[in-house]
């Protein structure tokens, strides 16, 4: 079975040109006809706002782009808010949700006006100490414990994931900020990471839901909104069913009318934090193949290596590759396609069915476009790549450049040799 790209062979030899291989490309148009689809499944919500998880594809035109289609960010860091910032996004269209979180990046989110989300309850005296006040918006986040399941079998473990609180200390959490003057609280929780399952959210919706009612009745306060997060997840494999946002939507719909509507709670507002679902299938890593090896196995080596895109190093992951001008040739050549660092799990295919490659071939790896650059690192002395964005109307522009060695070496300014080391 085959992906298809969103971009043809000629138009990336042309950026090629000018861009030297490997870099990120993204397609603006399926970006914003993406996010127009998320805002069209949950309209009958009237408060529903997308927090785009900014650590997915941290770039200002990513970013300026979503912000374009009503969405807003997800931080968790403060150069992540800087980004916002410096892109043009503040107050409450900002969701801060980190955790171990230091007093300047509460200070920073504090003082851009945006939703700041407790991971732990010890963490209310610290943001009062820090800021000498508790804001009168703010969210907790909740982690259920235990094994979280659905009708297609166990999902994840949050009894071992490190973020949220315990529901005895939620409950806490809620009677100590209301009675710090917090007027609009929200309720926050993320339990799964990628799910290809439309059951997903509508499940953890009436998780969440009978819990917003159990702290009406209980506490007497009402949850102004619920952050289902992120975790909606893409068909990396061309043989899975995607996600359907329209059919997700409207499971959370059900949920919303079954139990919170009856319960008088019809003005809260859904949020979502997805950063895979809006941006993974709409960027790709491109490389060109510049060695072949013929030893135990057949060996493509291409100019990208785990520094690009880590995640099939890092989680044994699959991306789907296209060979592009050979789209319709037969997969008969099995290869592992691998890049250059000193670690032998640096491969983006094993034992991958592809048609023949030669070398100067350009090869697009799918579904790169969130969690792909982001998790880019400088190990072996490889530079990060440059991105691009790709236009409806078939131009393009450089959105990021590419590292220079200049730009790892300017960390070592302390030293006198600095400008020896740059020459």
């Amino acid at each position: 079975m085959l992906k298809k790209p969103f971009v043809t062979k000629e138009k990336l030899e042309e950026i090629a040109a000018q861009v030297p291989t490997p870099f990120h490309i993204y397609d603006e148009a399926g970006i914003k006809e993406n996010a127009k689809k998320v805002y069209e499944a949950f309209s009958w919500n009237k408060g529903f706002k997308e927090y785009f998880a900014v650590k997915a594809t941290p770039n200002p035109f990513i970013l300026k782009a979503l912000h374009e289609c009503g969405c807003g960010t997800d931080c968790s860091s403060y150069t992540e808010l800087m980004l916002s910032e410096a892109s043009g996004i503040t107050g409450e269209d900002i969701m801060f949700s980190a955790n171990e979180t230091p007093t300047e990046e509460y200070e920073l989110a504090a003082k851009l006006g945006g939703i700041i989300n407790l991971d732990d309850i010890t963490h209310i005296d610290f943001l009062k100490d820090t800021l000498g006040y508790i804001p009168e918006t703010i969210s907790c986040r909740y982690n259920p414990g235990g094994v979280f399941e659905i009708s297609n079998g166990i999902m994840d473990n949050p009894g071992d994931a490190k973020y949220g609180m315990t529901k005895e200390q939620l409950f806490e959490a809620y009677r100590r900020l209301n009675e710090m003057g917090a007027k609009r609280l929200g309720l926050h929780a993320f339990l799964v990471s990628n799910t290809v399952t439309n059951d997903y959210y509508p499940e953890l919706a009436r998780t969440l839901f009978e819990l917003v009612v159990e702290i009406k009745n209980e506490l007497g306060i009402e949850i102004a909104f619920i952050n289902l997060s992120g975790g909606v997840g893409i068909a990396y494999r061309p043989e899975d069913t995607p996600n359907d946002i329209a059919i997700i939507g409207e499971g959370v719909k059900k949920a919303f009318e079954d139990i919170l509507i009856p319960a008088g709670l019809s003005d809260v507002a859904i949020y979502t934090e997805m950063g895979r679902f809006m941006l993974g299938p709409y960027g790709a890593l491109v490389t060109r193949a510049v060695h072949e090896k013929h030893t135990y196995k057949e060996y493509i080596g291409v100019d990208a290596c785990a520094a690009n895109l880590m995640r099939p190093a890092m989680y044994g992951a699959y991306h789907h590759l296209t060979v592009m001008g050979k789209e319709d040739a037969p997969c008969d050549h099995k290869y592992d396609v691998v890049g250059s660092l000193c670690e032998n799990n640096d491969k983006f295919a094993i034992d991958r069915m592809l048609p023949e490659i030669d070398k100067g071939d350009l090869i697009y790896i799918h579904d790169a476009g969130a969690h792909g650059f982001s998790m880019g690192y400088n190990y072996n002395g490889r530079l990060r790549s440059a991105e691009v964005m790709l236009h409806p109307d078939g131009t393009w522009d450089l959105i990021r450049r590419a590292e220079k060695p200049a730009d790892y070496f300017a960390t070592f300014d302390c030293f006198p040799e600095y400008g020896r080391l740059l020459k």
